[in-house]
């Protein structure tokens, strides 16, 4: 069994007592590729050392996170540039929208959403969606770019079964983590009328801990408990979540 985490912040500084331990952890419980999505420039060298610490089970994203558009993300998006242009990364993330801690700053993260979808069209690159309190404002920038070079992850999918079916649409796969565990979550309620080949499976680790764990640290390993729950909602085995979702994430990422 091969189970793949899409979405891991491995460099974060909540794992630098226990990188190494935490990620060997998560590999003895058969979770063996680590997708790391970027957040800006300041984590660019972690990232990098992250991937020669771990060359076989860690993969890279570039891209400048909703909540750091700021003031300078002209910079930061020539700094995205720069970086795809000088070597391979496989997807452009995480980008989008985030309306949750500041809507002062809309116009430049719509501005900066576009760009980098721009991006991943020219390096023939999947992308990777963050969306908090912004469907409508993600659907209407994902309406005007859609086609077949369009493709991705909805990362952290929280939304209804209808913007399930909108974002699969635009060839977006559903990252589902600890939220379906939890008991207001509300995914967990439609999950199952969605084929499970639109979904693929994520941490966001060190956020968003799976029952039991819930707001404690998360860790890659604990995606097991996520497995569990598909399982549960879909009635299929473990290992058939495993291998359907670890092929899913094959489909989008291209090693």
């Amino acid at each position: 069994m091969i189970i793949t985490d899409t979405h891991t912040h491995l460099y974060s500084d909540a794992f630098d007592a226990d990188r190494a331990e935490m990620i060997q952890r998560a590999i003895d419980n058969k979770v063996t590729r680590f997708f790391i999505p970027a957040i800006d420039s300041s984590y660019t060298q972690s990232m990098l050392q992250l991937e020669q610490d771990f060359p076989d089970h860690v993969f890279l994203m570039m891209g400048l996170h909703p909540t750091s558009v700021k003031d300078n993300y002209k910079e930061e998006l020539a700094h995205v540039e720069e970086m795809l242009a000088k070597r391979k990364f496989v997807a452009v993330g995480e980008i989008g929208i985030d309306l949750y801690w500041d809507t002062s700053t809309l116009a430049i993260q719509q501005e900066a959403f576009r760009y980098q979808i721009q991006l991943a069209k020219k390096y023939k690159l999947p992308i990777v969606i963050h969306c908090r309190e912004a469907f409508n404002e993600i659907f209407d920038i994902l309406e005007e770019e859609k086609g077949e070079d369009l493709f991705g992850i909805f990362h952290c999918f929280t939304g209804t079964l209808e913007q399930a079916h909108q974002a699969i649409s635009y060839n977006m796969k559903l990252g589902i983590g600890g939220v379906a565990t939890f008991k207001n979550g509300k995914i967990d309620q439609f999950l199952n009328e969605i084929d499970l080949k639109h979904i693929v499976l994520e941490t966001d680790s060190p956020y968003l801990a799976p029952k039991p764990y819930r707001g404690k640290r998360n860790e890659s390993g604990y995606i097991i408990k996520v497995l569990e729950k598909l399982a549960e909602i879909y009635s299929v085995s473990q290992e058939e979540v495993a291998a359907i979702t670890t092929q899913n994430s094959k489909e989008i990422f291209s090693l």
